[in-house]
Order: structure tokens, then C-alpha cells, then sequence
């Protein structure tokens, strides 16, 4: 279950990790779930791209936590839950970081009583383009929320989309400064693929694995992944950085890097 906000509905990273999980080997075996079934038309859509998600355009995770998720999860029962919620909390409901935390946890324990063995990734904020210092502070609050409640049985990792991480304004749409574009759809997608990916080969071993680190970087970008057979197709003219799993060959042109986050073939 792909969890959150706008930032979850109506933008396009979610066929970007379907393609991670195409390139992985693991589409087949993966099933999104939730009650909303849209994509942008702007969106790419690859070929079997499972359209079903919990993206609710300006919804709080205080009333998520409150009103919904208990439903939703005892509907569907998933077994991994990525959500990013929060950032309307505290552009519309003005709420602060500890309250922002407990609906966190009253989120957890709806998915848990759902599924007691369900995996959990949890995104840190995009930030805005006006560096909102609450935002700021319930990403470093996250790591602290994730040591107290991840379990063995229940893991949670986290995907880091923060600022800190190296998600910049000129990855969020000019026009309203808190969703991301396309740029800022490859650097969410760079940081949730990995996970869920890691997460659903736990699913499929029956164990719960360890859980993935966090790590921040200022390496120039390398990639070891070798493409798929048959395949030097870009995938969105990306070839490679840092979290990247799809195709590092080119079909046109050269891989070259931009930043340590996106390489292009040009």
C-alpha cells in the first residue's frame, strides 16, 4: 500500500518504482492496493503498472490516522505499507511535530493490528520551497519515532526525501513550491525503490531481513547494476546515481552524471 497525500496522488513516481520493481524481477509478484486507482496523465505507464494506491490530495495524517486507516488497512491487509504524510498537517492544520508523531504511531498500530507482520516505510518530508522549520524538525524526529516502534516482527525502515538528503527546490513544481516535478519524482522514486524492493524479497523468504540503512553520500554517482538482458532503454532518459536499480547503459548517446543523485544520456 502506497500511503499519503497529493504528494502520493498526483504525482508520477509511483510508475517509477513499479519500474523498479519490473527491473527486479518482481512486478509479477507484487499487488498495490487502495481504494483510488488515478494517475496523472502526464504520468508515464508502463506496461502492467498496478494504478491502486492510498493517495489522498489534502488530507492530514491526524485525520488519516483518526478516521481512515483503520478501514483501509482491514480491507486490504497488506503486507508492506510506504506512506509519507505530514506535510499537510503542518502547511493547513498548523499542527506540531509531537502530534504529527502520534497520528504516525495510531497509523502503525491500525496496519499492525491489520497485519502484525506487516513492513513499514516511512518517508522523511519533501521540504518546500520555503523551507518550513516544522517540516524540518518531524524529519529529524523520524529516525528517533522509527528506533522506538520497528520491531523484528514489524520492521520499519526509512526512505529519505529530505532536503538534508539531498532533495533541493528545483525539484518542486515552480507553480506552488510543496510538490515535487519530474526531477523530484526520479529522487522519491531513487529512495522508496530500494526499500520496498528489499521489503518484498522478505515478504517472499518468509523472514524479516534486516532493515536497509539510510546513508547520505557526496560520492560522485556510480553504479555497479548491470542492465537487463536485452534492454539498454533508458528508463525516463535516466541511466544511473545514487538508489538508482533500472538500466545504466544508454540506447542513444552517453550516460552522463548531473549530480550525484541523476545521470542522463545525452
Amino acid at each position: 500500500m502506497l500511503l499519503g497525500d497529493s504528494i502520493t496522488e498526483i504525482t508520477c513516481w509511483r510508475p517509477m518504482v513499479w519500474n523498479q520493481l519490473t527491473s527486479a524481477g518482481l512486478a509479477n509478484n507484487v499487488d498495490f492496493v487502495g481504494s483510488m486507482s488515478n494517475l496523472q496523465s502526464k504520468c508515464s505507464r508502463p506496461s502492467g503498472f498496478d494504478v491502486n494506491h492510498e493517495g489522498h490530495s489534502g488530507w492530514q495524517a491526524y485525520d488519516i490516522a483518526r478516521n481512515n486507516i483503520a478501514g483501509w488497512v482491514q480491507s486490504t491487509k497488506p503486507d508492506i505499507v510506504q506512506f509519507m504524510l505530514g506535510t499537510n498537517d503542518v502547511n493547513i492544520g498548523k499542527r506540531d511535530v509531537n502530534t504529527i508523531l502520534a497520528s504516525y504511531t495510531t497509523i502503525l498500530n491500525a496496519i499492525r493490528n491489520a497485519n502484525p507482520k506487516a513492513k513499514v516505510i516511512i518517508d522523511k518530508l519533501i521540504p518546500t520551497s520555503w523551507s518550513d522549520a516544522t517540516i524540518e524538525a518531524v524529519n529529524r524526529a523520524i529516525p528517533g519515532w522509527v528506533q522506538q516502534y520497528s520491531t523484528s516482527q514489524s520492521p520499519i525502515t526509512i526512505a529519505d526525501c529530505s532536503r538534508a538528503n539531498g532533495f533541493t527546490n528545483a525539484m518542486l513544481e515552480a507553480s506552488d513550491g510543496v510538490h515535487p516535478n519530474a526531477q523530484g519524482d526520479q529522487f522519491i522514486a531513487q529512495q522508496v525503490g530500494p526499500k520496498l524492493i528489499q521489503f518484498v524479497r522478505d515478504v517472499q523468504s518468509g523472514g524479516t531481513g534486516t532493515n536497509p540503512t539510510t546513508t547520505t553520500t557526496t560520492a560522485p554517482p556510480t553504479s555497479t547494476t548491470k542492465p537487463p538482458t536485452g534492454s539498454c532503454a533508458s528508463l525516463y532518459g535516466q541511466c544511473g546515481g545514487n538508489g538508482w536499480n533500472g538500466p545504466t547503459c544508454c540506447s542513444q548517446g552517453t550516460c552522463k552524471a548531473a549530480n550525484e543523485w541523476y545521470s542522463q544520456c545525452t
